[in-house]
């Protein structure tokens, strides 16, 4: 089944294929409504889109099963390849999306004994319609921006997470995002609730081969985190070049609740990335540590946003750049502190490193602090390998190749002592075939 182009009547079919409610179809015509109108953005990369051309629903496997020998043998055999399958021997549960929908959900037996939800957004909207009502669609309103309006209109697949109270989980959840097809379009929507005095972190990984089209990945991830609560999301995407990766990401954060955004971007040709934490509660914490490598073609323009309404609240941001072979890798960030918000900390540490002549690099960031009692700290560098450390690595014996290779992961070792180990050596596997 395929459904090519942006109309009120391929969006009917989205709706009918699920089996949606009139509810649900009407937030979906509602949200096209506001992508008609609303404008591409007027800041960032230039976007090239032609919407007309992109493929908005695709499966050949619409069930969800969690059974691997239920899944069709060659998809089975292509994650396998990947080392998706692997990675589940790490993990409390697994997720998988090929294309528009979600293949493949299974956790451990103990996590349903504690009321742990881990499913596909169509599971929720079907078993789950309570949780769906209170939290879908609170935290990002599709009229906030284009892609947020696209999403809402033909949004399919995507994780819903809900972390029952008092719940710690011992491993992390994952999903895993695979668009396989030319002009794909890739519309995931991930809601997770972490209830009050709990806590979890959940892995993404996002791949695609490489066509002359271009695809579109443009997901939507809205995350509530309770009272005491904490999240942690950790993310590497490494889409192939044509991908276009343009995601909005929010999370709102109750009092003495703490949010962490872990957040690596690779691949795709254009991205538009800025996770962000509404730090609602008093003595709420967020965090986010990003990184983001661009090559010859691409343009990573991706940062954070630090929102604190709540008082005695407090917000990290850890940004690592790098720009290569005529690339083009840009912060851009927004720290607020509202009015109210009094005694409220926020710190900004931006590091860029330009390995040569042709690439460029930006710093593009917006704060402001109302309170007098709050403060924000900013900082940004940017730097060229050091013509000494080279040549002292050389020294040594080290090719000028391997020099180069251990100064760019001792700069993006902030980011690495945060993820799992087996993401930590996935991570330097990619940035060595990149470099």
């Amino acid at each position: 089944m395929e459904i090519v182009g942006l109309t009120e009547e391929n969006i009917r079919k989205i709706s009918k294929i699920k089996g949606e409610n009139s509810k649900t179809l009407d937030f979906r015509l509602e949200s096209f409504r506001l992508f008609q109108k609303l404008s591409l953005p007027t800041f960032g990369p230039k976007l090239s889109i032609d919407f007309s051309k992109i493929i908005y629903y695709k499966s050949s496997d619409d069930y969800l099963r969690n059974d691997w020998n239920q899944v069709l043998k060659p998809i089975v055999h292509e994650l396998d390849d990947l080392g998706v399958i692997e990675s589940e021997r790490h993990m409390d549960g697994m997720g998988v999306q090929y294309e528009s929908e979600v293949i493949y959900h299974n956790m451990l037996a103990e996590l349903k004994e504690k009321n742990v939800i881990f499913t596909s957004i169509e599971d929720a909207f079907a078993h789950y319609p309570d949780l769906i009502e209170k939290y879908f669609g609170k935290i990002v309103d599709s009229k906030e921006n284009k892609f947020a309006a696209l999403n809402g209109a033909v949004f399919s697949g995507g994780s819903f997470i809900y972390i029952p109270p008092h719940t710690t989980l011992d491993r992390p959840l994952q999903s895993y995002f695979r668009i396989n097809s030319k002009n794909m379009g890739q519309f995931e929507r991930t809601l997770i609730i972490v209830d009050h005095d709990s806590h979890l972190h959940y892995i993404e990984g996002c791949t695609a081969p490489t066509y002359s089209e271009s695809s579109l990945h443009a997901a939507v991830v809205e995350i509530y985190v309770g009272k005491r609560s904490s999240c942690r999301y950790s993310t590497i995407q490494n889409w192939a070049p044509n991908v276009y990766n343009l995601v909005t990401k929010r999370a709102l954060v109750e009092e003495d609740g703490q949010m962490e955004w872990i957040d690596g971007n690779i691949g795709s040709y254009k991205t538009m990335k800025y996770p962000c934490c509404v730090l609602k509660g008093d003595r709420s914490r967020g965090t986010c540590i990003t990184i983001s490598v661009a090559s010859k073609n691409q343009i990573q323009d991706s940062g954070a946003r630090m929102i604190h309404i709540g008082k005695h609240t407090k917000s990290n941001i850890i940004s690592k750049s790098i720009a290569k072979n005529g690339g083009n890798a840009t912060y851009r960030g927004e720290v607020a502190i509202k009015k109210g918000a009094e005694h409220s900390e926020a710190m900004v540490k931006c590091d860029t490193l330009i390995l040569d002549e042709k690439s460029k690099s930006d710093t593009i960031v917006v704060n402001s602090c109302d309170p007098p009692s709050s403060t924000i700290e900013h900082e940004a560098t940017v730097s060229k390998i050091n013509e000494d450390s080279l040549f002292y690595l050389m020294s040594r014996g080290l090719t000028s190749e391997k020099a180069m290779e251990l100064i760019v992961l001792g700069f993006l070792e902030k980011f690495r002592e945060e993820l799992p180990m087996e993401y930590a050596v996935e991570l330097n596997q990619l940035m060595k075939q990149n470099l």
